[in-house]
């Protein structure tokens, strides 16, 4: 079976015809812009709605430090401003916090990157403030008008990094569920590599991308996976396609066109408004840290040497403990009362044991236990209701929705994931990391094979890339190349994003 292909015709009636074959939603979409008088897209909602969430951040932050750190006169300066003056000096500086926001870039990267999220605002955020604050104390120094109080300014830093993070979540929560917040997409190139993109776009709506259709002179046969697709015409009608479905991005997939055609093409569609992704060759080995350089112009991809430094290992092994062995102690009431849930709940152990594949051998996993005490016994009685078997999936793993032999208690766990903070004591054994590839049973590790088995040069995590981007709905093989680009890419920073990033999906999840 190829993509919906659609019969040659006027450009009035293939307007007619092509809207015939595309899903709902996309007719709605395109139904409510014609009817708008002004069509407003994400770029625009986001970047009004971050720059509320920043000026009340700040704002916010401004008043709490002179009511914590203003003293007995809450002036905050030698000279003795009244507050009303220092208000009003504050409140003429926010213009100033905004382009300095945009000079980071902080309003652009939701309409150029389909995945960027709060957590990856913070390194940004951190920079601007303290560029902003330090700039503040300059200048009152310099120009000898102030002499500001360092606990105040440091209390108004603290602050305005922890606001402007926070309340920038609730703002693009808000756009995500703004009509205006989606892109109409379209793939160029339906083989294999442009397909699988679309698989992803379509398991991860908080994207916000809305997929129209594949345009491709020769396609290849259809995923089953991927429902409404259809194909909407050749590269040479892209420009018109774009006209007639307001489409604001173009995803590049390896399409079959002759390089100097492809090249054509995308040098057109700059003058269409729309944003273009590029999906770069050996992909599967890029990550996205990856650095560009460039010799007399052409860039380059830089790949380090796919191996961590014990420097870097250390730096690991610190964070692991220095955040776990605070945390067990700070939650372990919540352990205690959780233990008792269980014992009350259902009869067994309180805690569930596996044994898994880790970087130095074999390890027994810890969790809570969330299935009745026989449910290896039965797994043979519910294993047709493994999700995994379904067409496009991968049989080498095994999950059940609503599985039938979790406990009343083990819902709620799982529901919050807390029946993985037992792992915590993992770390603390050396045996896991906070951050890492996924912990394998035996029967599951036994089909990572070759170049795979490098996923396990570092030690499994709690959370990882897998649970980030999709957990059990990623198939085993794309799992394992996520493990892989997670080990032979590591870097620090990438770790407190990938924790970061957990924290919403659990949210989200629950």
């Amino acid at each position: 079976m190829t993509v919906t292909e659609v019969g040659v015709a006027s450009p009035a009636q293939l307007a007619a015809e092509l809207e015939g074959t595309l899903d709902e939603r996309t007719r709605e979409i395109l139904e409510w812009r014609r009817r708008s008088p002004v069509v407003r897209r994400r770029g625009w909602l986001v970047r009004r709605a971050l720059a509320t969430a920043d000026v009340l951040g700040l704002a916010v932050a401004f008043v709490l430090a002179v009511w914590l750190f203003g003293g007995d006169s809450s002036m905050a300066i030698a000279d003795r401003i009244d507050p009303r003056t220092e208000t009003l000096l504050f409140l003429i500086t926010l213009p100033g916090w905004i382009v300095l926001a945009k000079l980071y870039g902080l309003y652009d990267r939701d309409e150029e990157r389909t995945d960027y999220s709060t957590a990856d605002d913070f390194g940004g955020v951190f920079h601007m403030i303290t560029v902003g604050v330090w700039l503040l104390f300059a200048g009152a120094w310099l120009t000898n008008l102030a002499d500001p109080q360092l606990d105040k300014l440091v209390g108004f830093w603290g602050l305005a990094i922890l606001l402007v993070c926070t309340l920038r979540a609730p703002a693009r929560a808000y756009c995500h569920r703004q009509v205006a917040y989606l892109q109409n997409t379209v793939i160029v190139g339906a083989g294999d590599v442009g397909q699988l993109i679309a698989k992803k776009y379509l398991q991860h709506p908080e994207y916000g991308i809305n997929l129209v259709g594949f345009v491709d002179a020769e396609p290849r046969e259809r995923r089953p996976d991927l429902g409404h697709l259809t194909l909407l015409g050749s590269p040479d009608e892209l420009p018109s396609l774009i006209r007639t479905f307001d489409v604001e991005r173009v995803v590049i997939a390896f399409s079959n066109d002759r390089h100097d055609e492809l090249l054509t093409l995308m040098r057109a569609l700059k003058d269409h408004d729309v944003q273009i992704d590029v999906v770069p060759r050996l992909f599967e080995l890029v990550g996205s840290g990856v650095q560009l350089h460039s010799v007399e112009g052409i860039p380059l991809l830089g790949l380090a040497p796919p191996r961590l430094p014990r420097s870097s290992g250390l730096l690991k092994r610190t964070m692991d403990l220095a955040m776990t062995i605070p945390g067990l102690i700070l939650i372990s009431p919540l352990l205690a009362a959780i233990a008792v849930a269980i014992k009350l709940d259902s009869r067994g152990p309180v805690f569930f044991r596996q044994v898994r594949m880790g970087a130095r051998g074999t390890f027994r996993i810890w969790k809570f236990r969330t299935m009745v005490v026989d449910a290896d016994a039965r797994k043979d009685r519910v294993a047709h209701l493994n999700k995994h078997l379904a067409p496009g999936s991968d049989p080498r793993m095994f999950k059940i929705e609503n599985d039938p032999r979790v406990t009343r208690v083990g819902r709620v766990l799982r529901r919050f994931s807390i029946d993985e903070l037992p792992q915590l004591w993992n770390v603390v054994r050396g045996e896991m990391s906070l951050v890492g590839p996924r912990p394998l049973i035996l029967e599951e590790d036994a089909h990572v094979t070759d170049w795979a088995q490098r996923r396990l040069d570092l030690k499994p995590g709690i959370t990882g890339l897998w649970q980030v981007l999709g957990r059990d709905g990623i198939p085993f093989e794309e799992m394992v190349k996520l493990d892989y680009l997670y080990v032979t890419s590591w870097s620090l920073g990438g770790d407190i994003g990938l924790l970061l990033r957990t924290i919403p999906i659990v949210v989200r999840r629950a």
